[in-house]
């Protein structure tokens, strides 16, 4: 670009002082023309690197997803290829599934057992329930038999009374000759019923009294031993659920095992490092990979120097050149500025931090979006390039940078490479 503008000012030098000779070719003309395109160009490139940084340091770089197996066993199956494309749940390989099938029926068989158990305390439980009720009612029924047995006492006690002022007065009248004998006898009869009959209506309220006087913390000792009986179900129904519960977390554990036999492809993407084959054996720890999983979506980052970053902000428009597509222009936008880099991180420690000088100078990474135009193209993981940002100041300046980033991009067709000598 440098060698483009010198060539145009050239032809308006030689225009101007040797074809038209509308200036003269003196000394200090000679001077001035000398110096003022060293001087334009350095103003130039300052103003560039400031309102269209440039760097030569972009990278693509891929979501990269070990894989490993969630579980331990012999491999059956590797239906995937190396340095094949993948889609997200496609079968990348299978392990036997016979140990973790039989773990599966015998806690399904455990928990059905389980959950019979739980059913038969719950129906017992609802049993010593219904005997509560029946408890209570007969509380019910005692103080009504206690109503009626003191009801009872106070009537015989009244008819015994009248039964011995009849005896006493047909005695009486049997003494003087003007009574009945039978009469005597009929009434004294009914004295010895009557007293037989309050005897056994007062033991009738004594076995009342007692029943009801029986409690245990306020109920009635038959009340207090169902409670009892219904708190034992309870803890019963508590301690079969709670191994229902366990068995089903196991069972549920089991069943995520048996999915983990059969390893599918986190995304879309393309498989690399392909090593498996079938009758390895994997051991299901986290850092026992046996392929890598490359996926398509990418981030590009422009490393840039601190000091030209000022005047970049998110949105300016962005454009892009790989080496992997000469001649090609990709348009983008800035993302974001990641202001961190390492040299900026102190580990936790019982040691002084420690400053670590890393040539070239520290940069920061520019996060750059493709826009929909090029959506389409193919960005290798690992591919370089070089990159241009263009802000909101000095626009026409901008034609420059363009300029000077196509030419570079179609200089990517020249290959360069040192011979090489073959010797025996």
């Amino acid at each position: 670009m440098e060698i483009l503008l010198l060539g145009v000012y050239s032809f308006f030098v030689w225009l101007i002082f040797i074809k038209l000779k509308l200036l003269p070719w003196t000394t200090p003309w000679k001077v001035g023309v000398a110096i003022f395109p060293i001087v334009a160009i350095a103003i130039l490139l300052l103003l560039l690197n400031i309102v269209a940084p440039t760097t030569s340091d972009v990278r693509v770089v891929n979501y990269v997803v070990p894989i490993v197996s969630q579980v331990r066993g012999r491999v059956t199956e590797v239906p995937v290829q190396n340095n094949r494309p993948v889609k997200t749940g496609d079968v990348l390989f299978k392990i036997d599934p016979t140990p973790y099938q039989n773990e599966v029926h015998s806690l399904e068989a455990k928990l059905a057992s389980d959950e019979a158990r739980v059913h038969a305390d719950r129906q017992r439980m609802s049993e010593t329930q219904a005997k509560l009720t029946d408890a209570q009612s007969s509380e019910r029924q005692l103080n009504e038999q206690l109503k009626q047995a003191t009801g009872d006492i106070g009537s015989i006690t009244a008819s015994l009374e009248l039964a011995r002022k009849r005896v006493s007065q047909n005695t009486e009248l049997v003494k003087t000759g003007a009574g009945n004998r039978f009469d005597l006898e009929q009434s004294e009869t009914n004295v010895k019923e009557l007293t037989a009959k309050l005897a056994a209506a007062r033991a009738q309220e004594q076995e009342v009294r007692e029943k009801l006087e029986g409690r245990v913390n306020g109920d009635l000792a038959s009340v207090a031993e169902v409670k009892a009986q219904i708190a034992t179900a309870q803890a019963q129904v508590a301690v079969s659920q709670a191994t229902a519960d366990t068995t089903r977390a196991q069972l549920e554990t089991a069943r995520w095992d048996l999915s983990q036999t059969t390893t599918v492809a986190p995304g879309n993407g393309t498989m690399v490092n392909v090593m498996l084959r079938p009758g390895f054996f994997v051991s299901g720890m986290p850092f026992n990979e046996v392929m890598t999983f490359v996926d398509n979506e990418y981030q590009i980052f422009a490393l840039f120097g601190q000091n030209e970053l000022h005047q970049v902000e998110p949105g300016n428009e962005a454009e892009i050149t790989l080496d992997t597509y000469p001649g090609r222009v990709i348009k983008a936008h800035v993302d974001s500025i990641i202001w961190a880099q390492g040299q900026g991180q102190v580990d936790a420690s019982g040691n002084l931090p420690k400053t670590t000088f890393v040539p070239p100078p520290g940069r920061f990474p520019v996060k750059l979006v493709v826009d929909k135009r090029d959506a389409d193209v193919f960005f290798a993981a690992g591919a370089r390039g070089a990159a241009a940002i263009y802000t909101e100041h000095l626009a026409l300046v901008h034609i420059i940078r363009k300029v000077l980033l196509r030419v570079a991009s179609y200089l990517d067709y020249i290959i360069i490479k040192h011979s090489i000598s073959l010797g025996h």
